[in-house]
């Protein structure tokens, strides 16, 4: 955040690092929540995270994870745990409003899949986090805490500034093109954008075949607690077998080889992100993890220029899927469109089915290139934007170096270990299809190596 509106920096809420208190009674979920309320008194009215909110009933939910925690018997390590929801994905005692002027007070009655298991692990439903429009490109106005002249980026935003800022322990959020990581790497919080297929989508409006329901957390830990444990009651999207893992965090695995992947983001990059990943490579070069390149293995070549046209191919994909609702909408009430949608909409209906299936097939190739790293390396890195979050509200900020990972169907993390221009810029840690675990104990080790270069810290 900039110093002419406030002098300290934000703060993250870790709540699995809180909970080892609660069974002592030392500390209690209704103390925590009210922690993360204070905070939102503070930063809500600068950032504007949220557009419901439940704080009667969230009180009462915390209040009885309170007795739970205390009787010895919560219901999850996550009982108790303030959480937002993205308004892309449907809760039955708020509205679910997409983004969109169409859907204004709309609510289903229901809750989406993934939120029926946070309230079945006894989470606690604080309030639905902003959305762009349809979770596509058009801003609703959320700043980043980091710097309130900034976007948070999108199209997670509510959830990415309401954790990065201690409003929340986490937030659940959706990606088809770079709305977790880009995001959680703007506002200096761990995002997870899970395998395709790993978490169920049902309830949530992102009709697309790339779409990840995923987590933006304080830490690594809550992030993956969360996701497995929605996981657990709900599972993956039908014909998936879901996230599979540890009951609890895997514990950091040093890996014993790393690919550097440059993306076509290397050439719009500024020289300060550039340096940053370049630092961060040497250190966990220095730490005996072997790394390798374009320039080092032709197999590395060829995923890096195969996703060169990551945006274009996951664009054309996206507009065909998307056909259908936007045709619907706009004969309902095109004037609540904006133009963005209207255009996305007149692109598709330019297409023809043929066009879409000649962009799958070439996502397939690339998936295929992109599957044989796993026998070279543990995970591949590179920065999760070209540099921190640009000033202005009116754009998202460029998705081109988090595009790469949704076209590739692939378990990605955004870690908050990086900075440029004194705010966060994320690292980010790319995993194969449907290896999240592993994922997630090598990006445990990555922060343990880089952990004194985060640029926020940890409330609890």
């Amino acid at each position: 955040m900039s110093s002419s509106e406030s002098s300290s920096s934000p703060r993250m809420r870790s709540y699995l690092a809180a909970a080892a208190r609660f069974r002592s009674g030392e500390d209690t979920p209704r103390a925590f929540l009210e922690r993360c309320l204070e905070a939102y008194a503070a930063w809500e009215p600068k950032i504007g995270a949220f557009v419901h909110t439940s704080f009667e009933t969230a009180r009462a939910a915390a209040d009885a994870s309170t007795v739970r925690w205390r009787a010895g018997k919560p219901l999850s390590a996550i009982d108790g745990m303030p959480v937002g929801v993205k308004d892309i994905i449907e809760t039955a005692t708020m509205p679910t409003e997409m983004g969109s002027p169409l859907f204004e007070g709309w609510c289903s009655g229901w809750d989406a899949a993934a939120v029926t298991a946070l309230r079945d692990a006894g989470a606690v439903i604080v309030g639905k986090t902003v959305t762009t429009e349809f979770a596509a490109s058009e801003p609703r106005g959320t700043r980043n805490p980091w710097d309130v002249a900034r976007t948070p980026g999108g199209s997670s935003s509510g959830s990415a500034a309401a954790v990065g800022a201690g409003l929340l322990s986490a937030g659940l959020g959706t990606q088809v093109i770079g709305s977790i990581v880009r995001p959680a790497g703007y506002c200096g919080c761990v995002g997870y954008k899970p395998s395709v297929g790993a978490i169920n989508r049902g309830g949530s409006h992102d009709y697309l075949s790339q779409s990840s329901t995923g987590v933006l957390a304080a830490t690594l830990d809550d992030a993956w607690q969360v996701a497995i444990e929605i996981a657990a009651r709900v599972g993956g999207d039908p014909g998936y077998v879901g996230l599979v893992g540890p009951a609890t965090p895997p514990a950091a695995n040093k890996p014993r080889r790393l690919t550097v992947l440059e993306t076509a983001g290397w050439s719009v990059a500024s020289a300060e992100a550039k340096a940053a990943l370049e630092a961060a490579v040497a250190r966990l070069g220095a730490s005996g993890v072997e790394i390798i390149t374009r320039r080092s293995h032709a197999e590395v070549e060829a995923v890096e220029v195969a996703i060169l046209e990551s945006f274009a191919v996951s664009t054309k994909i996206n507009d065909w899927e998307w056909r259908w609702p936007l045709n619907s909408f706009h004969e309902r009430d095109a004037s609540k469109l904006s133009r963005a949608m209207v255009d996305r909409l007149g692109r598709a209906e330019a297409m023809k089915v043929s066009d879409y299936r000649a962009a799958l097939a070439e996502r397939a190739r690339v998936r295929g290139l992109y599957a044989a790293l796993a026998s070279l390396c543990d995970a591949c890195i590179t920065l999760t934007a070209p540099s921190a979050a640009p000033v202005g509200l009116a754009t998202t900020g460029n998705p081109i170096f988090v595009v790469p990972g949704s076209l590739l169907g692939i378990p990605a993390l955004a870690l908050p270990l990086l900075q440029e221009q004194g705010l966060p810029l994320g690292l980010q840690v790319m995993g194969f299809s449907e290896a999240d675990a592993e994922l997630f104990a090598t990006a445990a080790w990555v922060t343990q190596a880089l952990v004194d270069q985060a640029p926020g810290g940890l409330d609890d």
